[in-house]
């Protein structure tokens, strides 16, 4: 199928000629091209460029093409929200009202509430059920112009549970229009029968849960919750570690609650990212300016716990490649709306118009390791677009609160059109 998007008022291409995540100033480069036009054939995208210059090269495949009118509207790669555990049973919209009368996470977790209740719940629901409410949070990340989704498990905290997670996400991935990128998350809490015998559970992590996730190639990513109260440094470096063994890649859940020494640790194992640093510290940020470490920062968390956000300005001045994701769950944070985050990103912690739009596509399609094929509108780059339903990219977090999302294209199929979801 070859599609033909003309007359945009602006297209947002984020080619700006850098390899690898962007930093600093390199995040404000979004590189547009004004009433530009974008042409796709198959599940790539052939160009970008005005519809004159499109028209002259490709007059043979744009006869041929379906016309999409952007006039008066924007278009941008499809965004990428590279941190969720979507796939969960149950809700917890108690805790929401417990927090509203003054419990805090860590007391509601203690209680029994938090990650366990989840994975309770998790555990006694089927694969059937859990792929069917899956399925519809990813048709409502579709409309909201999502075109792909990292999902972690680690609300099973036994292998049975946490593998049947893995394998709603790999089904969804092969059955989904959104791309769905899985990350192993065993070690998301300590089960209560094993408090107090906390290493114990490490070494089921270590010895029982990551060989199997490895050998059936249910997770690309291993990640780890080290927070205090939940695993320690030396223990989420032991996990990470063993998962690098494997052949899985580290990621890290750092420095959310209490400083703990995550954003240092996330740069010494060489993480890909390390994400939430509600508290990372000044020599955590330093440390994974260095090291490259990408920061997937969590503003819908900070804002549904009532919590210190992240200092997103200052790790995009140090020189930390940023990128934005929602962390939908169930307890924390219980939206799939990306663009309402990129706001809460702007108006929160200090981030221009321009680093949300980057933070949401190349850099956080480099965060789950596809800055190579996503992110980005690029000849040869695969056919995720969007187009938005504003007169300019500055328009997209001053009306803020709503979804403009208009057309997706998926793999160069539209899969909404006028805002409504299309059989898929």
């Amino acid at each position: 199928m070859t599609v033909l998007i003309k007359n945009a008022n602006e297209v947002i291409t984020l080619n700006n000629g850098v390899a690898g995540p962007r930093t600093k100033e390199q995040m404000r480069d979004i590189a547009i091209v004004e009433n530009g036009s974008v042409l796709l054939d198959g599940d790539r995208i052939v160009a970008v460029g005005s519809l004159s210059q499109l028209e002259a090269e490709y007059a043979e495949l744009i006869a041929q093409a379906q016309v999409i009118d952007a006039t008066g509207k924007i278009v941008m790669p499809g965004l990428v929200d590279c941190h969720t555990h979507l796939v969960h049973g149950g809700t917890r919209e108690q805790e929401f009202n417990m927090r509203l009368n003054g419990s805090t996470y860590m007391e509601i977790m203690n209680a029994g509430g938090g990650i366990h209740a989840t994975t309770k719940r998790t555990r006694e629901t089927s694969f059937e059920e859990l792929y069917d409410k899956t399925r519809k949070h990813l048709d409502m990340f579709l409309k909201h112009g999502v075109t792909t989704v990292e999902a972690k498990s680690g609300y099973g905290l036994d292998w049975e549970a946490e593998k049947k997670q893995l394998e709603v996400a790999k089904k969804l991935q092969a059955t989904h229009a959104v791309d769905v990128v899985s990350t192993f998350m065993g070690a998301h809490a300590v089960p209560r029968d094993y408090k107090g015998r906390e290493d114990e559970f490490v070494d089921i992590v270590i010895h029982e849960m990551l060989p199997q996730v490895a050998e059936l190639g249910l997770a690309e990513f291993n990640d780890v919750f080290c927070e205090h109260g939940v695993f320690t440094p030396e223990q989420s470096r032991r996990i990470l570690e063993a998962g690098k063994a494997l052949g899985l890649t580290p990621k890290i859940h750092a420095d959310e609650i209490e400083p703990y020494e995550g954003a240092e640790l996330a740069a010494e194992v060489g993480a890909i990212s390390a994400e939430h640093l509600l508290v990372a510290s000044d020599e955590g940020i330093r440390k994974m300016a260095e090291a490259g470490t990408i920061a997937v920062l969590l503003p819908g968390t900070a804002f549904f716990l009532r919590a210190p956000f992240a200092r997103g300005r200052l790790m995009v001045d140090e020189g930390v490649p940023v990128a934005i994701s929602t962390d939908f769950n169930p307890g924390s944070s219980p939206t799939i709306s990306l663009p309402f985050i990129m706001n809460l990103a702007c108006m929160n912690m200090g981030m221009t118009l321009e680093e949300v739009l980057t933070a949401t596509t190349i850099n956080a399609a480099y965060a789950i390791n596809r800055g190579e094929q996503i992110g980005s509108l690029e000849a040869g780059k695969q056919a995720d677009v969007i187009v938005l339903d504003v007169a300019n990219y500055k328009q997209l977090q001053y009306f803020y609160g709503m979804n403009h999302t208009n057309t997706v294209i998926k793999n160069g199929q539209v899969v909404v059109q006028d805002g409504v979801l299309l059989q898929h």
